[in-house]
């Protein structure tokens, strides 16, 4: 869905004089934050938890009260926060970014949504005046940190284009996908795969360590082949380790899956492996791992398959 024309134009992104508001400053959040300060960005942040962002305003961001206050103090702004909930009350909420917002701003969210939520906040903008784009990110914990996200983008192109300087220096693979709502659609293709893929992942470890290969070996073999992919790379060393930190909360995978799902009835698709994954990553957040790391679906298979998570197959 194309936003209409606006009279006005959108605010050009330059490093140290564009005002940039920051809101959410979670896992991914905060080191994405940090690059910006690096680039010299001038910021002023919110989070719910104040004491997560205390790095960053040590460093010289400024605090606001509210994503109103952020927006009053800003000329783009940026939202990463975790459920679409959250989104709707950061940009509809009586003290949301819309009610600070002016004609020529930019906002940009990079939470994983429902593409009719992003939708929503492009005709809310519009109506200010001002501009929204869609900016989804895939890369987790590690391309946060690197600053190597891929980030999949909806909005107007003169948007589009007048925030990029500020997505380089968050991400290395950044591609306009379309109207708005068009990111968020490209990024629930990401999670459609990253699901099958994370399945696929656990399932070899418990096979190579019941057929007693030394797992890191095997892991070295199938990482040079056709199965070689982000997730070996990054996240089976973490579950041979054992450490099930999050990269990516389950609970927020959960929620993209969900989307997914719901986003597959409205244009009447059956999405088995979708529907699979979903089910056993909603056993995983049974045994109490909705805060670790997607790589914790290793845990749910090991109790399908009644391993002892004392005694669990990378250690046999």
């Amino acid at each position: 869905m194309a936003s209409p024309p606006s009279e006005h134009s959108p605010t050009l992104v330059i490093p140290s004089d564009t005002r940039v508001g920051w809101i959410g400053t979670g896992v991914m959040g905060a080191p994405m934050c940090r690059h910006l300060q690096t680039a010299n960005y001038r910021l002023t942040l919110y989070t719910r938890n104040r004491s997560k962002a205390s790095t960053i305003l040590a460093k010289g961001a400024t605090w606001a009260d509210s994503p109103r206050g952020v927006a009053e103090q800003a000329d783009v702004v940026v939202t990463m926060v975790g459920f679409p909930r959250d989104v709707r009350e950061v940009y509809f909420g009586e003290q949301g970014v819309l009610a600070g917002t002016r004609p020529g701003m930019v906002l940009v969210d990079m939470t994983t949504t429902e593409p009719s939520l992003a939708q929503d906040i492009a005709v809310a903008a519009h109506l200010r005046g001002a501009f929204a784009v869609d900016a989804p990110v895939s890369g987790g914990d590690v391309g946060a940190r690197d600053a190597t996200l891929s980030i999949m983008i909806g909005g107007a192109t003169r948007a589009v284009q007048s925030v990029m300087p500020l997505l380089e220096c968050l991400g290395k693979n950044i591609v306009h996908q379309g109207d708005p709502g068009a990111g968020q659609h490209a990024k629930l293709c990401n999670q459609i795969v990253i699901a099958g893929t994370m399945i696929g992942v656990c399932e070899s470890l418990l096979y190579g360590a019941k057929a007693g290969l030394d797992l890191d070996r095997m892991l070295q073999s199938i990482r040079g082949g056709a199965a070689a992919c982000w997730t070996l790379d990054h996240l089976a060393p973490r579950m041979l380790a054992r450490n099930f930190d999050p990269g990516f909360f389950v609970e927020h995978f959960i929620k993209d899956m969900g989307i997914a799902l719901e986003e597959s009835r409205r244009r009447r698709l059956t999405l088995p492996g979708l529907t699979l994954a979903h089910q056993l990553y909603e056993k995983v957040q049974a045994l109490g791992h909705g805060r670790s790391g997607t790589h914790a679906l290793m845990l749910a298979l090991e109790d399908l398959s009644h391993i002892d998570p004392a005694t669990p197959p990378a250690s046999t």
